[in-house]
């Protein structure tokens, strides 16, 4: 890669082109499978609150801190130190692979609407192998030429989706979107639509994580004041978008009707409404979508294990570049994973909700130390001018903070210990990078950290094995 920085535009891009990857394509029924109209309606406020605030935290981050180049990472790792920051790294990291695993089942699902064979999960498997080391040897090349190809897909995809959206607006009717609309079956139950709005907590998390894709990759953009600005203007486009698609849906079909639609269900919605022509529009959209949302993921998830190594909290081995500046070693270990997770889905049960709920649990690690962070550096004053204000600061920071908290207890104690067992091998590699440096890994409370975090892992394991929660 030469070393042409990012600008703004592709900043942007590469933050929609994260956020609307597969989830958007499904998200009608996937928020509509517990909870009625008017808990997903509580649930989007909450979200968009939380994420808004999230973002601007992120905005804060980069404008008053913008020597820590490796964003999501090294915000967990200044502010509460390297293991915390370590495991904000190596979460992050966890996310991003598996997120791409889904978007690989999905996107077989949808090539299936044009060529049956792929229906079959032994050649769908083949076929996202080959797109996955296609990605990976394009990535190689360069991080800028792979960004130029996000770009591309990204104005690609929002064409089909811009479409449903108007279209579910122009069909929507009103007697079918306020049947149930507490999803009750009856009298208003507050206890009953408060576990709805959980419901839709890891979903709607889903189809917003790539919100800080310009804050990890902020050591490659033209300025550093273009990051936050990219943060903000993805999210707040990508978020009216979500609402609309999510909401307008439940007013065209009835909701026992929707969630019994395959994937992806805009498709099969815009068919409803358009005939064949629809659907057909929608599968080539989530192909381009998922194309370029694996492209993004893939830089992405190979970035935070190389910044990590530079900082020398990861293995030297990580931080291998080649002659284009790509990141070569963490990209192989990277895909990896992800061949060696699509192979075990031939042998498994797994759904793509399945893999996306463990995806969207295994990143809260990093952004809820994201949000505390800011919120120490708005509490303390450090990094502000005597006179500066930091009460908007503060008040963000702490309500990203608490919507991190409440989206660990949405995620469900099932699915964060699951994370628990991919996060414990990481210590592993936490003290070979620290031994390589001869450094001490771990502290007393490191140490209670790590042992608590083992314990997790070991509870699942054996609920697993009593058949108690189920592996993927």
């Amino acid at each position: 890669m030469s070393d042409k920085k990012l600008g703004l535009f592709s900043l942007v891009a590469l933050v929609i082109g994260s956020m609307i990857g597969a989830g958007v394509f499904s998200l009608p029924s996937d928020i509509a499978r517990n909870a009625g109209p008017g808990a997903i309606a509580l649930g989007w406020l909450i979200t968009g609150i939380g994420m808004i605030a999230l973002a601007l935290t992120y905005q804060s981050l980069a404008n008053r801190k913008p020597e820590l180049d490796g964003g999501i990472y090294s915000y967990a790792k200044a502010g509460f130190g390297d293991f915390i920051g370590f495991n904000s790294a190596w979460g992050y990291w966890l996310s991003a692979w598996l997120g791409n695993v889904a978007f690989l089942v999905l996107l077989f699902e949808a090539i299936a609407y044009f060529i049956p064979a792929f229906g079959n999960k032994t050649m769908a498997v083949a076929g996202a192998s080959v797109i996955l080391w296609g990605i990976h040897f394009l990535v190689l090349r360069g991080v800028r030429d792979a960004a130029i190809v996000n770009l591309i897909t990204t104005v690609g995809k929002l064409v089909p989706i811009i479409l449903f959206a108007l279209m579910a607006v122009l069909g929507f009717k009103a007697d079918i979107f306020n049947a149930d609309f507490w999803g009750t079956g009856g009298a208003l139950d507050w206890g009953k639509v408060l576990e709805q709005v959980r419901s839709t907590m890891m979903v709607t998390l889903w189809v917003f994580i790539g919100v800080e894709g310009a804050v990890v990759l902020s050591g490659r953009a033209e300025k550093k004041s273009d990051v936050g600005k990219a943060t903000v203007i993805g999210l707040l486009g990508t978020l009216a978008l979500y609402v609309v698609i999510s909401l307008a849906s439940l007013g065209v079909m009835p909701r026992e009707e929707l969630i019994k639609l395959q994937n992806p269900t805009t498709a099969y919605i815009l068919e409803r409404m358009v005939g064949s022509w629809g659907a057909t529009i929608i599968n080539l959209g989530l192909i381009i979508s998922l194309s370029g949302a694996t492209l993004g993921w893939t830089m992405l998830a190979a970035e935070i294990p190389y910044v990590a190594a530079k900082d020398k909290v990861l293995p030297s081995f990580f931080a291998k570049e080649n002659e284009n500046k790509a990141p070569v070693n963490s990209l192989w270990i990277t895909n990896g994973l992800i061949q060696l997770f699509l192979l075990i889905t031939l042998v498994s049960e797994s759904t793509y909700q399945a893999l996306y709920t463990i995806a969207s649990a295994a990143i809260l690690v990093p952004y809820l130390f994201s949000a505390l962070y800011q919120l120490k550096l708005s509490s303390t004053g450090e990094g502000y001018s005597q006179d500066e204000s930091k009460s908007f600061e503060l008040l963000i920071s702490l309500v990203a903070s608490v919507y991190a908290l409440w989206l660990i207890y949405a995620a469900g104690l099932e699915y964060l210990l699951m994370c628990a067992i991919l996060y414990a091998p990481g210590a592993v590699f936490y003290w070979k990078a620290k031994r390589e440096n001869n450094a001490k890994a771990f502290g007393a409370v490191e140490t209670a950290l790590l042992l608590g975090l083992c314990a997790a892992a070991v509870t699942a394991v054996y609920l697993m094995a009593k058949g108690v929660i189920s592996p993927l």
